[in-house]
């Protein structure tokens, strides 16, 4: 995977693969954002649980 990523600035890069890397950014992107807001659930949740 990483072979591709840099090695190719030399030439530019097609619709394809400028999509394709977008695509692959906005999932890591997503991801994560999905991590932090899991984990701030997560420590949320017993501290309501606790109140009730």
């Amino acid at each position: 995977m990483e072979e591709g990523d840099h090695t190719s600035f030399s030439r530019k890069p097609s619709k394809e693969e400028r999509l394709a890397a977008k695509l692959r950014e906005n999932l890591r992107r997503r991801k994560a954002q999905s991590r932090e807001i899991r984990e701030s659930a997560a420590e949320d949740l017993p501290k309501s649980v606790s109140d009730s």
